[in-house]
């Protein structure tokens, strides 16, 4: 996609976001890679829901701000799944209502956070893990993704929320949505007995998907 192409998609993606409630007010951001090297990011501070395309700032490939507005102050957890984990196209950082409830919640697993309930999480999420908290803005964070060397797609913040990469911005954008989604189905099962996936039926998944 040319740039042009990335900065409408982003927008439109991100309205669709905000719309059905996966951010709210200025909550959330997203990167993309771009074709010859750089990012664009969604610029700080701004709405997801009121995006102007031409105002998306724009990295060069060693991440120094070349153009549009000052990106989001959360670029180093964009910068750390880019460096850590190899064919990330796309990362989208939300505030979505279950994943983040899942994020706070002291009997939640770090290490799965998200059971394996569904085929479609499996597919597109793989393993959710969970990162110590830190102030929004401290770039501590990005090195607590890094030491997860590359392992996971998707993590949860702890009292904070999710981060999902993925191989471009619709497969990032649809596993943020598969994760809050699935996060909603295991508060709605909660004190309910219920099946999970087994351990082979996980392993035919990720070998037939190649996660």
């Amino acid at each position: 996609m040319s740039q042009a192409e990335l900065r409408a998609q982003i927008v439109e993606l991100s309205r669709s976001l905000f719309e059905r409630g996966y951010s709210v007010g200025s909550s959330g951001n997203i990167s993309v890679a771009v074709e010859g090297g750089g990012f664009l990011v969604t610029p700080t501070n701004s709405c997801l829901g009121r995006l102007d395309a031409d105002a998306i700032s724009l990295l060069d490939a060693d991440w120094h701000h070349i153009g549009g507005d000052a990106p989001s102050k959360e670029v180093f957890l964009h910068r750390a799944f880019y460096e850590s984990r190899p064919g990330t196209g796309a990362v989208v950082h939300l505030h979505s209502t279950y994943a983040t409830a899942l994020s706070c919640l002291s009997d939640t697993d770090p290490a799965n956070c998200i059971p394996p309930i569904t085929p479609y999480v499996v597919m597109r999420v793989g393993t959710v893990r969970m990162v110590d908290y830190a102030m929004p803005g401290d770039p501590v964070t990005g090195d607590l993704i890094r030491g997860l060397d590359g392992q996971a797609a998707a993590v949860l913040l702890a009292n904070h929320g999710p981060v999902v990469a993925g191989a471009n911005l619709t497969a990032a954008v649809y596993a943020a949505e598969e994760l809050e989604e699935t996060a909603k189905l295991v508060f709605l099962m909660r004190g309910l007995a219920s099946r999970q996936l087994t351990a082979e039926q996980v392993a035919a998944l990720n070998a037939r998907f190649k996660r």
